[in-house]
């Protein structure tokens, strides 16, 4: 009888890339039950099942900080389930599609079946946002501090913080006062604001109001009112915000990522510290598709994988406040992993919300995911994803008013 322990998993020869501990080096991990139990250069212990991922990268399991996943009670909600698992994104977190109104529903109807940790940004709004044609907070009686601070309070382990966004079409005349509003329920769970940026509010008195840790996603749009303003130059305001600890995310979404955008911004030594995908019914088929198509697109504009990396494991921990539980491989924390192909050499295309074509050498392809010790693989989800996209499909139609459509099924 081996007098070696024995584990569950054993995970070998893969490239690991685990920027909370500085580590881009070949090892092997091992998985007892949902979490992980060393990882080392060669490990000893017996196991139940190994996974050769020789010429493979493995990392922490993908955590994609903005999505809409309240399908069926909101203009923009998928079903999620399979697209994440299917592509190394462990963690999700909806962003403010519920409000104090709907969320008990997400809870019970979304989070609770999920295999997918699902996470949540509650909106301000207490309708969230269940009808998109009209801004959610036109009228600002529907902001309610203390009602969407109690939300918070009583689902500590889903609410990561409050979600608001900051343009004249979802605001009206209201301005900057909302955000005021969502900073007062933020001071009293404390927790952070994730803040959309659109056109037709000052972009440096957002930024301003904005707290460190607090999160700006949509930072490469370029609807007006985004970081460069009028000019050239990323705005002194963004610098500023940034240098008192103000996060700034992709979010890449059906209208709010640019190529140029993000071009200009990088050639200033402008990163982001998060790459989401702001994937909703009217995004999903094009152009986002998942995380790992986003990660790619930043990976050809001249990120560095390790940079690309971080940015979809422990950047996203840090904004929403679970590093200590996320975005690591360190042993003893949750057994959240996802393996990828580096695809390098081809001609891999790219769109941004503008069906501006990049033609890039380089592509993410997943390979499994690991959630909680428990292994996905893509292919086994396809049929289960490809529903999900269809379904997204017809209420894509249905919110873009195309009736015949939507009919058709």
């Amino acid at each position: 009888m081996s007098s070696k322990p024995m584990v569950d998993l054993i995970l070998t020869g893969a490239t690991v890339i685990d920027p909370s501990q500085e580590l881009y080096a070949v090892r092997d991990v091992a998985i007892t039950g949902d979490r992980i139990v060393e990882l080392s250069e060669d490990i000893q212990a017996e196991a139940k099942q190994r996974i050769d991922l020789s010429g493979r990268i493995l990392t922490p399991g993908f955590i994609d900080i903005h999505a809409h996943l309240y399908a069926g009670s909101t203009t923009w909600g998928i079903r999620f389930d399979a697209l994440c698992l299917a592509t190394g994104v462990t963690t999700v977190v909806d962003a403010g599609s519920s409000g104090w109104a709907n969320f008990w529903g997400f809870e019970e109807n979304m989070v609770a079946h999920a295999r997918t940790q699902t996470l949540a940004f509650v909106h301000i709004s207490g309708i969230g946002l269940t009808f998109g044609p009209l801004g959610e907070l036109e009228d600002i009686r529907y902001a309610c501090p203390d009602r969407t601070a109690g939300i918070i309070k009583a689902w500590p382990e889903t609410c990561v913080g409050l979600k608001i966004r900051m343009g004249r079409f979802q605001l009206g005349d209201n301005g900057i006062a909302p955000l005021h509003l969502a900073v007062e329920a933020a001071e009293a769970t404390n927790t952070p604001i994730m803040a959309h940026l659109g056109p037709g509010i000052d972009l440096p008195e957002v930024l301003r109001t904005l707290r460190p840790g607090d999160v700006v996603t949509h930072c490469y749009h370029d609807k007006g009112d985004d970081i460069f303003g009028d000019g050239d130059r990323i705005l002194p305001a963004v610098w500023e915000a940034r240098e008192r600890g103000v996060l700034f995310d992709v979010g890449h979404g059906g209208g709010s990522f640019s190529f140029d955008t993000a071009k200009r911004a990088l050639a200033q030594d402008f990163t982001a510290d998060v790459i989401s995908t702001d994937l909703h019914s009217s995004s999903l088929e094009d152009p986002v598709m998942s995380l790992p198509e986003t990660a790619s697109k930043l990976l050809n504009l001249g990120v560095p994988l390790v940079g690309v990396v971080r940015q979809c494991t422990t950047g996203p921990a840090e904004s929403i406040q679970r590093a200590d539980e996320l975005g690591t491989l360190r042993p003893g924390s949750v057994a959240d992993l996802a393996a990828f192909e580096l695809q390098e050499g081809g001609q891999f295309e790219f769109r941004d919300v503008h069906d501006q074509l990049m033609v890039g050498p380089k592509n993410l392809s997943p390979v499994l995911t690991i959630r909680a010790g428990t292994i996905y693989d893509p292919d086994a989800l396809a049929g289960e994803r490809e529903a999900d996209r269809q379904r997204a499909l017809r209420m894509k139609a249905l919110s873009h008013g195309d009736i015949e459509t939507f009919l058709k099924g």
